[in-house]
């Protein structure tokens, strides 16, 4: 570990050393914003030297603007309980951190992944919890139906989707069960029928998520785009025909002082489709070989096709450098009211060098996304189908259809009685007694002189060890999965709203573990935390509110 570190300090610190400049200087001249590797080692150096730390992590930030990590450990190492002022820097630091993420593209990558899979899988788990659950209590009454009629049989004929896999499996029980279900917690089934029906795109996405930081040529391009390095991009990107690898790969020739090259691909970009980046960027490289009019004509192509103010900056500095003093100034002003902050941060990397000079433009966060969404990933769906994900939306369909046709179809289904749980249907009783009581129970509380006070007593204390059997297990499985009461009590769609996000809150630390950006020791701890906060509010919130609902006779 200790030699790959002192490698990465050598070839970060070898090209300034030749040519007498710091490496924040070099770094600049080759058009390079941000040195993740390098903030990387003095973020670990400020862990070793305390009396340094604030330090080392300013230097870390100054080379590598665009890292969370620097500013989340510039929070970490500015929070003190004991002064109050530290504090507020703290979470400025915190704040800061979270802000950089839309200009760093794998940092909003790697977030965006963590919590599409950390939804998706605590989906799917509290749809196999409430399966678990309701099977348990369910299933004696699919038994009591096959028992009185065998012709109910057919109904597992549902099941017949599940030997397409796991996915189908669920789905087959959850419809099952939907039978029982009342009118309103049938949402959970229609929920997993969309889920199905849109699965095509959910493992596209999934897919990309998994294989997207594996491709060398999406690597290259952010690198080049985020400013991080142009090496990588020019190995990589070379002879490629798709616009945006094309649009990376001469800014990287450009940066790399391969103009030629540089010339030749914007041309190529100018030949499929007119674009204001290419022209300022184009611009920039007749600026570097000194044929500054050829320069101002891009520009104000550039500029004409949409204002920014990059190009407008650049006019000015061309403008200034024919010692055109008044055009220079007019166009720098009318830089400065576009984007007062760009303009800023171009004067403080100014220098005669070309990169730094005039300024390129780069593709933005949304096209890079774009590129990463639009690229053709295999898709998989993770062993969950043994379909192919275009067949499983017709497959959700006829699940969908078999069981509106089951639940129109079958009536007067088994229930269970309110008071003691005995199992009733039709054939048992050809009268449904109000309030789905047994008959023993309705004499209990309505019929009173077809009762001895012996028989009645009984009823009322069998009744009593009943619900007092039910209240506990309600509790017991509550502190071990908040929500689970409410599923076994028969309230499935309150069970859910709070299930499901604890469940999501829990998995989301496991799903940042596996989406690592840059170092193993650097992720979104910020988001950990406020996880397992939440989950720890919605496990209590869930705990006081089943019991309050027990106590007043409610569950």
């Amino acid at each position: 570990m200790i030699q790959r570190i002192l490698l990465c300090i050598m070839l970060l610190l070898l090209p300034s050393l030749t040519a007498g400049e710091t490496p924040y200087e070099e770094q600049l001249n080759r058009g390079i914003r941000n040195s993740d590797p390098y903030a990387y080692i003095l973020i670990e150096q400020s862990k070793t030297e305390n009396a340094k730390s604030a330090e080392l992590l300013r230097e870390a930030l100054q080379h590598s603007p665009d890292l969370p990590a620097a500013y989340f450990e510039l929070a970490k190492a500015s929070f003190s309980f004991h002064q109050p002022d530290r504090v507020f820097e703290a979470v400025d630091y915190l704040l800061q951190g979270i802000g950089i993420y839309k200009q760093n593209f794998w940092w909003s990558f790697m977030l965006a992944s963590s919590l599409l899979t950390s939804l998706l899988l605590s989906f799917l788990l509290t749809t196999g919890i409430i399966i678990l659950i309701r099977l348990w209590k369910d299933l004696p009454l699919i038994s009591h139906e096959i028992q009185e009629n065998r012709k109910k049989v057919l109904m597992l004929l549902v099941l017949v989707p599940a030997f397409f896999g796991p996915l189908y499996l669920l789905g087959s029980l959850l419809i099952l069960l939907g039978l029982y279900m009342t009118r309103w917690d049938k949402v959970v089934l229609y929920l997993y029928l969309v889920f199905l029906l849109s699965s095509p795109w959910t493992f596209y996405a999934l897919s990309t998520a998994m294989m997207a930081p594996a491709s060398g040529a999406l690597k290259a391009i952010v690198e080049v785009n985020e400013a991080r390095g142009n090496t990588y991009a020019l190995s990589v990107l070379q002879n490629r025909e798709n616009p945006v690898e094309l649009f990376s790969y001469a800014l990287a020739s450009k940066r790399e002082v391969k103009y030629d090259e540089a010339i030749a691909s914007y041309n190529k970009l100018l030949a499929l489709k007119p674009d204001p980046r290419v022209y300022n960027n184009l611009a920039n490289c007749y600026v570097a070989l000194q044929n500054i009019e050829e320069a101002k004509e891009l520009y104000r192509k550039s500029a004409q096709m949409r204002p920014s103010a990059t190009a407008l900056y650049n006019l000015s500095q061309v403008y200034r450098e024919t010692l055109d003093f008044g055009k220079g100034e007019e166009y720098f002003l009318a830089a400065q009211r576009l984007d007062t902050n760009a303009v800023s941060q171009f004067r403080v990397i100014f220098s005669r060098k070309p990169n730094r000079f005039v300024i390129d433009e780069d593709l933005p966060e949304p096209a890079l996304w774009n590129h990463a969404r639009t690229k053709t990933y295999r898709i998989s769906t993770m062993g969950l189908s043994l379909l192919p994900p275009w067949a499983m939306p017709a497959v959700a369909v006829l699940m969908g259809i078999l069981f509106f046709g089951m639940n129109d179809r079958i009536k007067n289904r088994a229930y269970r009685c309110t008071r003691c749980g005995k199992i009733m249907c039709s054939k048992c009783e050809k009268h449904i007694l109000w309030g789905h009581m047994c008959p023993q129970c309705f004499k209990s509380l309505v019929k009173l002189d077809e009762l001895d006070a012996r028989e009645r007593i009984a009823r009322i204390l069998n009744v009593y060890e009943h619900k007092k059997t039910q209240r506990d297990i309600i509790k017991i499985i509550t502190l071990f999965l908040p929500g689970s009461g409410f599923i076994y009590a028969g309230n499935i769609m309150r069970g859910i709203l709070f299930l499901w996000p604890f469940l999501f809150f829990l998995l989301i630390p496991l799903a940042n573990s596996l989406f690592v950006i840059g170092m193993p020791n650097f992720s979104h701890l910020w988001l950990n935390l406020v996880s397992l906060v939440l989950m720890v509010v919605v496990y209590g919130l869930a705990n006081i509110i089943t019991r309050r609902r027990i106590v007043k006779g409610w569950l």
